[in-house]
């Protein structure tokens, strides 16, 4: 198995645990309220579902959605 084969994904996996301490870190420090952090994926959401509509690759955009509808549904998302 190539080095690369071995990595594929990890990318998007880092950046996306990144991302969700960011949102964490900012609404515990009271820079953002968690409001505003659920309306930023609820962003993400709809440009994806809208980027789906008109992608040649729209399961890109609805795995994404998935991903982040998940982190708004779960119980632990943004330490409600």
């Amino acid at each position: 198995m190539t080095e690369h084969a071995q990595t594929h994904g990890v990318d998007g996996t880092a950046a996306l645990g990144i991302c969700e301490s960011l949102l964490v870190a900012l609404t515990d420090l009271k820079v953002i309220s968690e409001q505003d952090a659920r309306d930023l994926l609820t962003d993400v959401l709809t440009a994806h579902n809208e980027a789906a509509e008109a992608s040649l690759t729209p399961i890109k955009h609805q795995s994404v959605v998935e991903i982040v509808q998940r982190i708004l549904d779960s119980k632990n998302g943004l330490r409600r």
